[in-house]
């Protein structure tokens, strides 16, 4: 089972990993820890999978969202069922939030003296919906302080593999002018560009006065990386493609 930890989060109570898409049962376009069930995949299998990745964490839980590209914040573990939404935050030990994804970045946060922990779905669209500064503001009231919070951005699509239109670089212009710019690279194509998703959701920590903010800097797309990528799948022509999870933990 690959998992990664990020230095930023090596907090005392805090259990953390972004897991990549080994070690696990699911086969196929699958193969083989897939953890997300809102793919085609069997659900067993999932269910395995995630089970794995919990015991990995030494969790008692592990609790996702139907992720809809938001800003919406879930405080665990007052919710039913697996809502929609795009963000989760908790002070309760032995659950671990999981984000899911396959291109879009995932964000986990702890403030370990106050006990608080979040995890967020960062695609552009949560991204530049606010979606981190939302799970932020839902940790402050659980007692959790914006300069004590640590955060760290696991594995997800490359500016070098993430090509937009210019409407899509226009959006970004619109809400945050001329200085969303550094943020956009052209591509060899005219009328594109190259997007760092990971420098945007680290630039919106940043304003929003988090403490600490670690990049990872690993790419999604490359299939020697380990992960599954909605983009590569998308680019090879398949019908479907596996998530993986990102999970941090409140230890009892």
């Amino acid at each position: 089972m690959k998992r990664i930890e990020a230095g930023s989060l090596e907090l005392p109570g805090i259990a953390h990993g972004f897991f990549g898409r080994e070690g696990g049962v699911s086969g196929g376009l699958y193969t083989s820890l897939n953890c997300g069930p809102g793919s085609k995949d069997d659900a067993a299998a999932v269910a395995e999978n995630r089970r794995r990745v919990a015991a990995a964490l030494g969790a008692e839980s592990l609790a996702s969202l139907s992720q809809v590209h938001s800003a919406v914040v879930h405080t665990l573990p007052a919710w039913e069922g697996r809502s929609e939404g795009d963000a989760m935050v908790t002070a309760m030990p032995g659950l671990a939030l999981g984000i899911l994804t396959a291109d879009c970045a995932p964000v986990l946060l702890a403030d370990a003296r106050a006990g608080v922990i979040g995890a967020a779905h960062a695609g552009w669209k949560g991204a530049i919906s606010g979606v981190l500064e939302a799970a932020i503001a839902a940790m402050e009231k659980l007692g959790a302080r914006r300069a004590g919070i640590h955060a760290a951005i696991g594995p997800c699509i490359s500016q070098a593999n993430y090509e937009v239109a210019f409407d899509f670089r226009d959006r970004f212009l619109e809400q945050g002018g001329l200085r969303m710019r550094k943020f956009f690279l052209p591509s060899d194509r005219e009328g594109h560009y190259r997007f760092d998703l990971e420098g945007y959701a680290a630039h919106r920590l940043e304003k929003a006065g988090v403490g600490a903010i670690e990049k990872l800097g690993i790419c999604t797309y490359p299939p020697a990386a380990g992960f599954f990528s909605f983009r590569r799948a998308t680019h090879a022509g398949e019908p479907d493609y596996g998530r993986q999870v990102s999970a941090i933990m409140l230890a009892g």
